[in-house]
């Protein structure tokens, strides 16, 4: 029986691609017909997503990627997820008045980390020139792309902020005063004239990809681009309470940071090895949450582990609560614990008794290592049902598919193999265009990372110079005896790990093809504090789409499940390709959800 789908599962053997937007993926496409590697497509694909989903990530953020090569398939996480400025202390913000981060602005944003993590990538593990890789990003910059409607959308939003308070945001984004027509070419040339400098930089540097890539980055962080950072930091911007303030990143910041190589986290699970980044990331919730999973189908049996049943998404919601409980109490730069002590099977098993029969409404962090939880005290306030003063605006935040299935903003996301086994799965996000100011010489803004620390002292995920935020961003890498098969991931913020559970459980468990999975009605809930101001919770929600059928929607109520019922093709925006090492057959899917993603290959 042939299960309908919105597209086909691709299917072939030279080289597949899957990103949130066409543009991306066939600009990384074209570097495999020109004989590169996963590496230099990935890397094409990635800038080209920085000027096409410019509501969505930006050169001003971040990036974590998951990567093996054909030959070391042993996966290693490349992390540029930059760090809090050296000007970045809770003492800073005291003298401030402020008893957070803000969720925007030059005080939010954290050292960008993408670029560097990127040509990291393209110096050890490439093989075109940088003229190449950036060949189509600097067309686009340069000449033009076709706007999103989004974009515009985004850009209308926030005129007025851009127009009264942020107007180097306005000079690139309203162009002669106006907000740019979906559709129509959209250039950005301050932009092209950084990538093309960039270039300049690597082919003087000779030959060689790696010298090439090593060149730029030294240009990237000690050079211009260090330069108007500085520069800019020295400008006074209104915050949410009126008061002009400077930013905090400085150019040295740029100087001091280097993207870096990790070991991943892992849980061997149904026959395969998961792999994620490490506590600075939430990806260890996914695999604390695949192994209660396995615990409970052992006593409530294999409906668990099916998302399409009553008990599946009870089972799966619920652990998810505990797990991003957990996230809250136990994650960030300076974890206590280790992945070790989160998979333990005693401790998997004692969160695994945790979960009943009725949806839980609290927040339940657990004990591992016997340690004694604590939490940020705006997390206590929410929990004891207290007002804050934390309100959101049309720049913060992290918002996703809208309930009618159009995009407001995430993130990306960009998963590539190739003919001789390379694979990466990477998910760049940040320095979105509402994110902070736009630097006038480099034509992007910084990011507002930084608002995922707690000012708070002594917390895992407190604010301290040089320190990663607990990021939200979480790609996958899943192998089969030590052999990479799948790259896959998701944007979405705080959901993107929960709805990668629910393709990995239709996948890797149930059978279904890559696309069968990615189109699969997705849920998750909210039951916990979110990661992006307000920093607000909901507790007992679960949020679905209304294509799930009404009965088991009725029977979730009757659980005590606060359900609402969202577009049917409003959750989820899942990338993924394959490899099978036996055969060498590849394969890729994409999202229809926002009619943006796709997946190209042969």
């Amino acid at each position: 029986m042939t299960t309908f789908t919105t597209r086909p599962t691709l299917s072939g053997s030279f080289g597949m691609v899957s990103s949130t937007h066409w543009l991306a993926s066939q600009a990384a496409m074209r570097m495999l017909e020109l004989g590169g590697n996963a590496f230099d497509a990935a890397v094409a694909g990635g800038f080209v997503l920085h000027i096409v989903e410019p509501h969505l990530n930006g050169p001003g953020g971040d990036l974590p990627a998951i990567v093996a090569t054909a030959a070391d398939p042993s996966p290693r996480v490349l992390c540029g997820q930059g760090p809090a400025p050296a000007a970045a202390t809770p003492e800073a913000f005291a003298a401030m008045g402020l008893d957070h981060v803000p969720g925007s602005g030059p005080l939010a944003s954290a050292v960008p980390g993408a670029v560097d993590a990127w040509l990291l990538l393209l110096r050890d593990h490439g093989t075109l020139p940088l003229a190449t890789v950036l060949g189509p990003a600097v067309d686009y910059a340069r000449d033009g792309h076709p706007l999103l409607p989004r974009v515009a959308a985004t850009i209308e939003r926030v005129r007025d902020l851009f127009t009264e308070q942020w107007p180097t945001s306005a000079e690139v984004w309203l162009p002669g005063g106006e907000v740019p027509a979906a559709g129509e070419l959209f250039a950005n040339p301050a932009y092209a004239a950084v990538l093309e400098r960039l270039v300049a930089t690597a082919t003087a540097a000779g030959d060689a990809v790696a010298a090439q890539a090593q060149a730029a980055r030294e240009e990237w962080a000690t050079g211009f681009v260090a330069d108007a950072v500085e520069a800019f930091a020295e400008r006074e911007f209104p915050g949410a309470d009126g008061r002009l303030r400077p930013g905090l990143v400085r150019g040295s910041d740029l100087a001091a940071y280097r993207a870096t190589w990790e070991s991943p986290a892992l849980l061997e699970w149904h026959g395969v090895q998961v792999a994620k980044t490490g506590l600075w990331g939430q990806g260890p919730a996914l695999l604390h949450v695949l192994a209660v999973l396995d615990r409970l189908a052992e006593t409530h049996g294999p409906d668990v582990l099916d998302p399409d049943t009553e008990l599946g998404v009870h089972a799966v919601v619920e652990t998810w609560k505990l797990a991003m409980a957990d996230r809250e109490a136990w994650f960030g730069e300076a974890a206590p614990i280790t992945v070790d002590q989160l998979l333990d099977p005693a401790y998997v098993a004692e969160r695994a008794a945790l979960v009943g029969e009725r949806a839980d409404a609290g927040l339940r962090p657990g004990s591992p290592g016997g340690l004694e939880p604590r939490l940020a005290a705006h997390v206590r306030r929410l929990l004891a049902g207290e007002a804050t003063d934390r309100t959101a605006d049309v720049t913060t935040g992290e918002p996703t598919v809208e309930r009618d299935g159009t995009t407001r903003g995430d993130t990306c996301h960009l998963d590539v193999v190739d003919r001789w086994g390379n694979m990466i799965s990477a998910t760049p996000s940040g320095g979105w265009l509402q994110s902070s100011p736009t630097i006038p010489e480099l034509g992007f803004c910084l990011g507002s990372r930084s608002q995922m620390f707690w000012l708070d002292e002594g917390l895992p995920a407190s604010l301290a110079p040089g320190a990663r935020p607990r990021t939200t961003l979480t790609p996958t890498l899943v192998l089969r005896d030590g052999v990479p098969v799948l790259a896959c991931g998701s944007p979405g913020g705080d959901q993107q790990d929960q709805w990668q559970s629910l393709f990995l459980l239709r996948h890797v468990v149930g059978g279904l093809s890559l696309q069968e999975a990615i189109d699969a009605p997705m849920f998750h809930t909210d039951s916990f504090p979110g990661s992006f101001h307000p920093r607000g919770m909901l507790p007992a929600s679960l949020a679905v789409e209304d294509r799930v059928d009404p009965d088991v929607l009725t029977a979730l109520e009757a659980r005590g499940h606060v359900v609402s019922r969202e577009g049917a093709w409003s959750l989820g925006r899942m990338c993924a390709v394959g490899r099978d090492p036996a055969t060498r057959l590849l394969t890729a899917a994409a999202n229809p959800r926002g009619m943006q993603g796709y997946a190209v290959g042969r």
